[in-house]
């Protein structure tokens, strides 16, 4: 009998679409960790595996290779809330409280401007500046999803499109039926877009009346639909309802059946301490807007709070005519400072947590955890490379404090969107930005014209 070894076969090596390799990964999930020189594996648009960067090569060979040898690799961040297409009013109506910047300028300027054009535009303008940010998916509330749907596509970027409800008139839609109506019907049309999901999105108490959120309960319900809507943003919100509803607007909603976990309380500054507990049982989420918060002197939301409940908080930008960026770097930053102001803790809402509430509490809000939010085997690959190299981010300690802390929207330097890459090393890939910034002044100029 022969003592010769027989050799064992060969590995098998896969080859796949995309390698990235990288200084570190945050994969949100698990928690607060950060791996180093670890690699991202992409096949079809979504993560087959993740992995020390030496175990790369026994096992894939791709057919595009990355190294981001200074950069920090994370997933594309979840604007929970946002007016996409007021980008075109950025900077028409500062310094200006909130129901007087509503009535006076906002209003009368939509009234006059307002059209799938005007949308459209605005809407692919704020998209350029959402993916140049590191923002991969947005949740939208606006006229003419249609056109804001067109846009989003055009840029090739992820989308929670609003169906927008008002009672009164506009030169979208004749009144509270007929924008679900047409609303619904955008939906039908762009159920299979993959890059599109949708939202009810009723504006405000103080814009819907008890019938219609009724309504949308009812539609929510039927379509597995999450309810997007402006609660609780200002004290006069809630003293008007008490005035003409005889209770604050959260418990008019609760009465109507509108709470649960499909709903987005966008803002949620002036809650008391039972509204919070009513929002933790019923399984609610809310959108933190802390920039537009102070630009509108709207108040301080109780977030470390609502945390300490348990209920799910996602950031979000508002409108670029309230804030005026579409930046979600700014707004880690200004939610954990003003987190640990509200507390007095310096220890409230750490970096980790911040992070997190920018991209996995985002899409858990949108009901697309499984999908995005966090670096997982089996997800879409909506990422985003950071690049720390510069000399005035230097030393870096940590990489995730440096996200929230010290780097900025201006070092993002490649994000993907379902593995299709749409900023490559600080350029947007497949913009004609001359067209773009040309449609931009044209507006500008009609509502210079009419200001």
């Amino acid at each position: 009998m022969s003592n010769q070894t027989i050799p064992a076969p060969e590995a098998t090596i896969r080859e796949i679409d995309q390698i990235i390799d990288a200084r570190w990964i945050i994969p949100i999930e698990p928690d607060n960790v950060v791996l180093e020189n670890h690699s991202l594996i992409i096949q079809s648009g979504y993560i087959l595996d993740l992995l020390p960067s030496g175990d790369v090569a026994a096992r894939y060979r791709g057919k595009e290779h990355w190294q981001l040898t200074d950069h920090v690799l994370l997933p594309g961040l979840v604007n929970l809330h946002t007016h996409a297409a007021m980008s075109l009013f950025r900077g028409y109506a500062d310094d200006m409280p909130l129901m007087r910047w509503l009535q006076e300028r906002i209003w009368p300027a939509e009234s006059r401007h307002i059209s799938a054009d005007f949308v459209r535009d605005g809407t692919l303008l704020a998209c350029w500046e959402m993916l140049r940010g590191g923002v991969t998916c947005f949740n939208d509330m606006y006229f003419f999803p249609l056109a804001a749907a067109d846009a989003a596509l055009a840029a090739g970027m992820r989308a929670a499109l609003g169906i927008t409800v008002f009672e009164f008139p506009s030169i979208y839609g004749s009144g509270a039926e007929d924008y679900l109506s047409k609303g619904l019907a955008t939906r039908d049309a762009l159920l299979d877009e993959p890059l599109l999901s949708f939202c009810l999105a009723p504006h405000a108490p103080y814009t819907v009346a008890d019938t219609t959120f009724e309504r949308i309960a009812t539609i929510a319900d039927q379509l597995d639909l999450p309810i997007h809507i402006h609660l609780h943003e200002t004290q006069d919100e809630i003293d008007n309802s008490l005035k003409e509803h005889g209770v604050r607007p959260l418990e008019r909603l609760r009465r109507l059946g509108l709470l649960g976990p499909g709903l987005i309380a966008v803002h949620a500054v002036h809650l008391d301490m039972d509204e919070i507990g009513l929002l933790a049982t019923q399984g609610c989420h809310v959108a933190h807007c802390p920039t537009s918060n102070m630009k509108l002197a709207s108040g301080i939301a109780s977030i470390g709070t609502l945390l300490e409940h348990g209920i799910g908080v996602g950031l979000g930008s508002d409108g670029a005519a309230s804030n005026n960026r579409l930046d979600m770097f700014q707004e880690m930053r200004q939610a954990a400072l003003l987190g640990k102001l509200a507390c007095r803790e310096a220890a409230a809402l750490p970096a980790h947590q911040v992070l997190k509430m920018a991209t996995l509490e985002g899409a858990r809000a949108l009901g697309m955890d499984r999908l995005i939010g966090s670096l997982v085997p089996g997800k879409a690959a909506d990422l985003v490379a950071v690049k720390l190299d510069e000399w005035d981010l230097q030393p870096c300690y940590d990489p995730l404090s440096h996200l929230v802390y010290v780097a900025g929207r201006e070092q993002v330097s490649h994000v993907w969107v379902a593995g299709r890459l749409r900023i490559n090393n600080k350029t947007p890939v497949d913009l004609d930005t001359c067209a773009l910034l040309m449609r931009t002044e044209l507006w500008q100029n009609a509502l210079s014209n009419q200001r």
